[in-house]
């Protein structure tokens, strides 16, 4: 977990003023990966007691666009946010419960997959999905 020096230092690279909301958000999507938002509305007021909604959702939306924080939306999920960017890893899903795993990259560098007809694309990543159960459900 980086702290509040490294939060507002990460801001400062990607060209944002460091702001109390944006710290509390970061701060939140890193102590929490694969939170929604209403989630981390919860977790950035643990932090800034008067955030918005729309604040959060500002918030998240310029660190998603500056490339700090990273949106996923399995199918039939709502968006989630994660820090963990620039690495082309992927995700296990749970058909149950809905819980995200973070999984690294298959095999080798990225995109770690290669496709069987590139189509004249340079490919520089590969999103995968795994669907299963988790323990917990499996074992319920």
């Amino acid at each position: 977990m980086p702290d509040h020096a490294e939060l507002e230092r990460d801001l400062r690279a990607v060209g944002l003023r460091v702001t109390r909301p944006r710290l509390a958000v970061l701060d939140a999507v890193h102590a929490h990966p694969h939170l929604d938002t209403e989630a981390l509305i919860g977790a950035a007021r643990t932090r800034v007691d008067a955030i918005s909604h729309q604040a959060v959702y500002d918030v998240l939306r310029v660190l998603t666009d500056t490339g700090l924080v990273r949106r996923i939306q399995p199918q039939g999920s709502v968006a989630r946010y994660e820090a963990r960017v620039g690495d082309n890893h992927h995700h296990l899903v749970c058909r149950d419960c809905g819980a995200i795993v973070d999984v690294d990259c298959t095999v080798g560098a990225a995109p770690c997959l290669t496709p069987s007809d590139d189509a004249g694309f340079e490919v520089d990543e590969a999103e995968v999905v795994f669907w299963g159960r988790c323990p917990a459900c499996t074992a319920a």
